[in-house]
């Protein structure tokens, strides 16, 4: 029993290997990798303005929205090249390897996976949650009431990305491991078809698309399942050859205070941004944008990072746990350089010790 119960381990592991890099490695072959052996520098960041003709492509759609809304984005010392309107974790490691993407904004888990490929990366900015960011919905007839009634059933699982690192410490509460359950292994983009099509009995979804989907299937039976999982990182992160270059280092130092500034705005001006993102970009309804924002909590910057490095470090345990990435130093994954520069941005109220 045990030589197979190992044999599934492993098989499970390889399969979300194959599920996790192979568009990767394509997406390698549009340019030189990004690989983990390059290394940022040591010396303090650039004083100067970035100099003219400097160029970033960054991916944060919130943020994009934010500084359009709140007039931030004439404060920009550099130029947005583009916006890519990609949040999933694989989709920007992908970006990062084929040099279309220098900037993102992410859970805690891309960065731990974009290491364990090799492909190096910093995180630049940090902000907390102090409230849980995804439930558990089931699929129309599974019978799920509560988290203990996983046992059993089929969870979509993408180790990549936050909604992985979710389902791992929602089994571990609850005295569970990856034996008591099956793992799907599918990226979080087709959550919902999954869902619906009955392919897996529950899902970790954030919102909007969660209150999308209750809208249709509740009817059906479909529920929510809540937690008290906390996703507790969103992070700017970048891969280390544009930290490297000053003048995108530059660049990259002078967005950090308009990201935190922009997730501000959102919260002061919250009938703004819920028409502006929830209902015009993300098609929800305004009371359902509204409900959804009050769910979340205001912004929180840290002034230091020790939370959530220890966070990364514990994230990164459990997913070495898991068998899912080798050993990995977390704590190496934080540029330490850029510390202090979203919480000097935004009022007290906002910060985080």
């Amino acid at each position: 029993m045990k030589s197979t119960s190992n044999r599934r381990a492993f098989e499970r592991r390889s399969f979300l290997s194959l599920v996790g890099g192979a568009s990767l490695a394509l997406a390698g072959c549009a340019g030189a990798n990004r690989t983990a052996s390059a290394a940022v520098p040591a010396e303090a960041l650039p004083s100067g303005a970035p100099p003219p003709g400097t160029r970033l492509a960054i991916a944060s759609r919130p943020t994009q929205l934010q500084l359009a809304g709140s007039g931030l984005a004439h404060r920009l010392t550099f130029t947005v090249a583009q916006w890519p309107n990609l949040g999933a974790g694989p989709d920007i490691i992908q970006g990062f390897r084929a040099h279309s993407i220098d900037l993102a904004d992410n859970a805690g888990i891309p960065p731990l996976q974009a290491a364990a490929i090799g492909v190096a990366n910093r995180i630049v900015a940090v902000q907390v949650r102090n409230s849980p960011l995804y439930e558990f919905a089931t699929a129309p007839g599974s019978g799920i009431a509560n988290a203990g009634d996983f046992a059993g059933k089929r969870i979509a699982f993408s180790q990549g990305q936050a909604q992985g690192v979710v389902v791992l410490r929602a089994l571990k509460e609850r005295g569970m491991s990856v034996q008591d359950v099956t793992l799907v292994a599918l990226p979080s983009t087709q959550f919902l078809t999954a869902l619906q099509s009955r392919q897996v009995d529950v899902a970790p979804l954030g919102e909007p698309t969660l209150t999308k989907y209750l809208d249709q299937y509740a009817k059906d039976g479909a529920r929510a399942v809540r937690t008290d999982v906390l996703d507790l990182l969103n992070v700017l992160w970048a891969p280390t050859d544009v930290l490297a270059d000053p003048a995108k280092a530059a660049a990259v130092r002078d967005f950090v205070p308009l990201w935190a500034k922009g997730a501000v705005w959102a919260w002061e001006h919250e009938q703004a941004w819920i028409d502006a993102y929830y209902v015009k970009d993300q098609g929800v309804t305004a009371s359902d944008g509204k409900r959804i924002v009050s769910s979340l909590g205001k912004p929180v910057f840290p002034a230091s990072w020790a939370k959530a490095v220890a966070w990364e470090e514990e994230t990164s345990e459990l997913l070495t746990a898991g068998g899912f990435i080798p050993k990995t130093d977390a704590g190496a994954l934080f540029d330490h350089r850029f510390e202090h520069l979203a919480a000097a941005a935004v009022p007290a109220t906002y910060r985080e010790a």
